[in-house]
């Protein structure tokens, strides 16, 4: 009878999971075998979706890479036909596109992009962006346009969409909950 409890100890001993460890995989460059997969990354949001603090610090990461590689990098000389403004973080296109440019350069420069991703970075997200944010017409063409006069406005956007007012407008004439001329339920 003890031979068979402690055949019956030993049997669940070897069934039970393996106590998590090391994975024996990992010197072969495969740490996800054997173990617990990798928490996911979070997904980047756009951001002019965050909010609070949230944005604040994401601004403060993207003016960081702004001043410190991409002006110093790919500023090229302010011109009429390229203007930039020293408060962008104010226009909220060009943060948009800002943005999604750096979100675009983590990608590309990262290994699994392969030794092309920068190349695709520069003729796929660098080059349209800049030409964008810079362009004569663009959302910095009221800032500065030389660097001995330091500039910056802000262009009003256009009116919203005749079908939106319509719908603001029939919004406030409709009587609300307590307002006289409503039937009480």
């Amino acid at each position: 009878m003890e031979q068979s409890a402690q055949q019956a100890r030993q049997l669940d001993h070897l069934a039970s999971a393996p106590s998590p460890g090391p994975s024996p995989f990992a010197a072969f460059g495969m740490p996800g075998l054997g173990g617990p997969p990798p928490a996911a990354a979070p997904e980047p949001r756009p951001i002019l979706e965050l909010e609070g603090e949230e944005y604040e610090d994401e601004l403060d990461a993207l003016s960081d890479w702004v001043d410190d590689f991409l002006l110093p990098v790919y500023g090229a000389e302010v011109t009429t036909a390229a203007p930039w403004c020293l408060q962008w973080q104010e226009h909220d296109d060009v943060v948009a596109w800002l943005h999604a440019l750096w979100l675009a350069y983590q990608q590309h420069k990262d290994a699994e992009s392969g030794l092309s991703g920068l190349f695709v970075w520069h003729r796929d997200f660098l080059t349209h962006a800049v030409a964008a944010i810079r362009a004569p017409g663009g959302p910095l063409s009221a800032c500065m346009t030389s660097p001995d006069r330091p500039a910056h406005r802000l262009l009003p956007g256009p009116p919203p969409s005749a079908r939106t007012e319509k719908a603001n407008t029939a919004e406030s004439e409709a009587p609300g909950p307590g307002k006289p001329g409503e039937p009480a339920s």
